[in-house]
């Protein structure tokens, strides 16, 4: 499988998971969908670590507020360039 189409797979799973658990926050006793979320959030998390040891991280790491820290585009923009 190809990166593109790992990422498009992974993407399918969150997007499932994701409108299952938007849907649960209006029917709480759907115990079918409930079961069905736990399912797709089981597998991406699981697709989500094959995918990972395989193609590299997704998302850089997470520093908390460090990028708060760097300069922002208009902080290093020139005089000349005002």
């Amino acid at each position: 499988m190809t990166r593109k189409q790992a990422l498009l797979r992974l993407s399918q799973v969150q997007f499932a998971a994701w409108e299952l658990h938007v849907y649960l926050d209006t029917h709480p006793d759907d115990m079918a969908a409930a079961l069905r979320y736990k399912q797709y959030a089981s597998e991406y998390q699981k697709m989500l670590s094959e995918f990972e040891m395989q193609f590299g991280p997704i998302t850089g790491p997470a520093n908390g507020n460090d990028w708060l820290k760097d300069p922002w585009p208009w902080e290093n923009a020139k005089e000349s360039d005002c």
